[in-house]
């Protein structure tokens, strides 16, 4: 189950805190600098109006720059998505592009071969039409020979007739080979304004494709230019709730330290182990579960409820709750609470605006060994000795 991290925080109604162990043992390593951060949050947390004094709400802050940064991160997503289209429009352009500019090359070899073909017919045109005026000189000529002479200059009747066969032949054949040139250059003339026409219709479709490319281009590129200037937002939005997710823990701290009277003079480091808490619950991010009682996965309330419930079953109440609500939640279930230390017994801090409870491992005198989660805001586990006094025990 999925559980929205903005919920919760040191306990079932709220956790967003990701602070290293190492980082706040760094932080909270001496009580001289606890008691300087907590004057300084004390300073940065609490606004005085007038004479009413009025905690910083964090939790709406953080909440809101949260939601503005997923605002923000939506819109990338959404322009994402549509650059990513255009750029798929884009590639299917240049394809029709490359298919244009391979007919066009098609429809230029076609125009160039007939422009050749027409060259050429021209210069044959041009060859037999000097021939057939040779012919036509000739037969001139011949024509001004009567027939009486022409006979009288042939052999014989036979070759006589062969002169005048040879004579119409001749002409003839190049009559017919002139008219057969003449009609060969006009179908070449009418192919090579057909394929001209084309040639000028692809080169528009090539023209207006291009103006689509580039239109296209500066369309994408525009929209990626929003999409980096929208993921640059929601960076900043998450930077800021991070700056105030260190603020309110820092004030979260000073608070604790305020109401133990000193007792915690810094933040104990994360011991190793779990402390029997479950590995599924221990190992998942903070908040990713909502555990067998109704409570939020490596949270000080989960914890122990988890070490409540194994060494009582069906001990004291369930659900969601804050730590500083143990006690009369406690009281209302009627479980007793007091403030004398005991083992196995559950105890509360009041401090900061969810207050923490731990489990009571051993009371040595004055102070009392503890284990709990969530401590230092990390979801981490601790086994720490620490003061027995300003606690609430609660007797289930």
């Amino acid at each position: 189950m999925r559980i929205d991290w903005r919920k919760r925080l040191c306990d079932d109604s709220s956790m967003k805190h990701r602070s290293t162990t190492s980082i706040i043992s760094k932080q909270f390593a001496a009580k001289s600098c606890l008691v300087a951060v907590a004057v300084l949050m004390a300073a940065t947390s609490v606004v005085e109006i007038g004479s009413v004094a009025v905690a910083r709400d964090y939790d709406a802050e953080i909440q809101a720059k949260r939601e503005e940064a997923e605002k923000y991160r939506a819109e990338a997503g959404h322009l994402n998505k549509m650059a990513s289209t255009l750029e798929g429009q884009l590639a299917v352009l240049r394809q029709q592009a490359a298919a244009i500019e391979g007919l066009i090359n098609k429809s230029q070899r076609e125009h160039d071969k007939l422009v050749a073909d027409i060259a050429i017919g021209e210069e044959k045109l041009k060859e037999n039409q000097d021939a057939l005026g040779v012919v036509i000189a000739d037969l001139y000529i011949d024509d001004q020979i009567t027939p009486l002479e022409m006979l009288a200059s042939s052999k014989n009747i036979g070759d006589f007739l062969d002169k005048q066969e040879y004579r119409n032949s001749i002409r003839n054949t190049l009559k017919t080979t002139i008219d057969d040139i003449d009609r060969l250059q006009k179908q070449l003339e009418k192919d090579k304004l057909s394929v001209e026409r084309v040639l000028e219709e692809q080169r528009g479709q090539q023209v207006l494709l291009a103006d689509k490319q580039k239109e296209q281009s500066d369309l994408i590129a525009k929209t990626r230019s929003d999409e980096a200037a929208y993921k640059k937002l929601a960076a900043e939005s998450n930077a800021e709730a991070e700056r105030l997710n260190q603020a309110q823990i820092a004030a979260n701290l000073a608070a604790m330290q305020q109401s133990s009277g000193g007792g915690v003079s810094s933040l104990p480091v994360a011991s190793s182990g779990n402390g029997g808490y479950p590995s599924q619950w221990a190992n998942a991010p903070i908040n990713a579960f909502v555990d067998s009682w109704g409570m939020y996965s490596r949270q000080c309330t989960s914890y122990v409820a988890f070490k409540l419930g194994s060494k009582m079953p069906g001990w004291g109440f369930t659900g969601p709750a804050d730590a500083k609500n143990w006690p009369s939640r406690a009281v209302a279930s009627g479980v007793a609470t007091g403030s004398t230390p005991r083992v196995g017994a559950a105890a509360v801090s009041y401090g900061g605006p969810y207050g923490h409870v731990m489990y009571v491992e051993a009371v040595n005198g004055n102070t009392i060994t503890v284990s709990d989660y969530n401590l230092g805001f990390d979801g981490l586990y601790r086994y720490y000795e620490r003061p027995a006094a300003g606690l609430t025990y609660i007797y289930f």
